[in-house]
């Protein structure tokens, strides 16, 4: 199996991006890494690491689309960036099961709909992520960010979606799917979730269990959660920032308090550890762009070698699980 990795999308690229690579052939077995981008900058660092193997390929690529551009416009203008060839080569080569991207998120979700295309039956892809909950498990939130205007009957297809990854990757048998709304009661919401609703709850192919909050979304109560893409993006940082001030507020008041407290603190350290831990985007992997014909994960802009080391992971077991065929004969039962 290969994977390609846009060695230069990302904050810490890509320096933080190849040492995911070598870490990864280094812990995982049957799998080479095609690292797209400067090849005398990948070069060096692997030098620098003392990487000598034979399972990390470089595909040359001499530019880099950044965040500032324009996606769509980048991607048809910079036809040899790091993100365009490495897309064009999981397109070609079938050997190619997927391809990992810490870069602009629009042009990733941009290159992906017009280079890797959408898979028959599919209305909009959507970009969506797991997240850890309080019971143990995992919440997918779908979609959040790929579609900023959404008709309902794409909030019903991000349900199929979302209800067959969570099947085919986390073996969920019956996953519980809520809609993203300002209330739990039936008539909450707007024209779109008023709609949605009413689609929802009449497919019986999926287990609809009506409206939640955002303050729902790591309680464990649904596993899959849709939603247009900005209500979604919003929700996401959102809880993302909430945990990261709670972990920090925890910290300072911790470190501002009496002996009494700090000794308590150092007691409480593995279960602090753990939290942190288990709350980490780091170990989570990146969002899967659903309804494209290939595994495309799109990582956190500031992804450093453990992250990419969990999306080589994350691809491999979504390559492994049939998710794409799975999705495919989803799509023509369930809607």
């Amino acid at each position: 199996m290969k994977i390609v990795i846009d060695a230069h999308g990302g904050d810490y690229a890509p320096l933080e991006i190849v040492k995911g690579a070598i870490t990864s052939v280094n812990l995982i077995e049957d799998i080479n890494i095609i690292l797209a981008g400067k090849s005398s900058e990948i070069k060096s660092i692997l030098d620098e690491y003392g990487y000598t193997g034979d399972r990390i390929e470089i595909l040359e690529a001499s530019e880099v689309i950044t965040n500032e551009e324009s996606p769509t416009a980048a991607i048809r203008a910079k036809k040899d960036s790091s993100l365009v060839v490495g897309l064009n080569k999981l397109k070609t080569d079938d050997d190619v099961i997927g391809m990992i991207s810490a870069g602009s998120t629009g042009a990733v979700l941009s290159g992906g709909l017009f280079i890797i295309g959408r898979m028959d039956g599919v209305l909009r892809p959507s970009l969506a992520p797991t997240l850890p909950t309080l019971l143990g498990g995992k919440t997918m939130l779908i979609d959040c960010g790929a579609n900023v205007d959404c008709k309902p009957e794409y909030l019903e297809q991000f349900a199929v979606m979302g209800t067959v990854y969570m099947q085919s990757m986390l073996k969920v048998q019956n996953p519980r799917v809520g809609l993203l709304n300002i209330g739990t009661e039936d008539k909450k919401g707007n024209a779109l979730t008023h709609e949605a609703f009413e689609l929802l709850k009449n497919n019986k192919k999926i287990n609809f269990v009506g409206n939640v909050e955002a303050r729902d979304i790591l309680s464990g109560n649904v596993d899959v959660i849709v939603s247009d893409g900005f209500a979604g993006n919003i929700a996401l940082k959102a809880t993302e920032g909430a945990v990261m001030n709670v972990l920090k507020l925890m910290k300072n008041t911790i470190n501002e308090s009496g002996i009494g407290v700090k000794l308590g603190a150092l007691m409480m350290k593995k279960a602090f550890k753990a939290i942190k831990s288990k709350m980490d985007y780091n170990t989570q992997g990146g969002s899967p762009f659903l309804g494209v014909n290939k595994i495309v994960l799109k990582t956190h802009g500031s992804s450093k070698a453990e992250t990419i080391l969990s999306c080589v992971k994350q691809v491999v077991e979504i390559h492994e699980s049939g998710f794409i065929e799975k999705l495919r004969a989803g799509l023509l039962e369930n809607v």
